[in-house]
């Protein structure tokens, strides 16, 4: 299955992301990681990644390992580089890191690709 963009919920992007920060810091995927990340139950971090394994964009093995397919490292790199690129904004903008970290998560789900293409632009000038 080709995950498309916009076919993603906000929670999956957020499982994404937490799945990719983790294999960005040499650890692995695990559930109770992706729990601690997100702040949220084990059994809700269980349900978020079983899902994104429905899609495709996890293999996971009962009590085992979870690693991205292909598609997944490519929709939870997409996911990220939205929000390193907002956070960057928004701190380039006088924003403090605390707070720019704080609203680019909550905007990162909801802004159009136009106006990411826009922000993309202005901070290459």
């Amino acid at each position: 299955m080709v995950i498309k963009k916009g076919q993603l919920t906000v929670s999956e992007e957020d499982y994404l992301e937490a799945a990719l920060r983790l294999t960005l810091d040499g650890q692995q995927i695990k559930v109770t990681k992706v729990a601690e990340l997100l702040s949220v139950s084990k059994p809700a971090a269980t349900n978020g990644l079983n899902e994104l394994a429905a899609k495709g964009l996890l293999t996971k093995e009962p009590y085992g390992d979870i690693f991205f397919t292909d598609n997944g490292k490519a929709e939870a790199e997409r996911v990220y580089e939205k929000h390193k690129l907002l956070n960057g904004f928004l701190q380039k903008l006088g924003v403090s890191a605390e707070i720019a970290e704080i609203d680019c998560c909550k905007i990162e789900h909801i802004l159009s690709n136009e106006t990411v293409d826009a922000i993309k632009k202005f901070m290459k000038s």
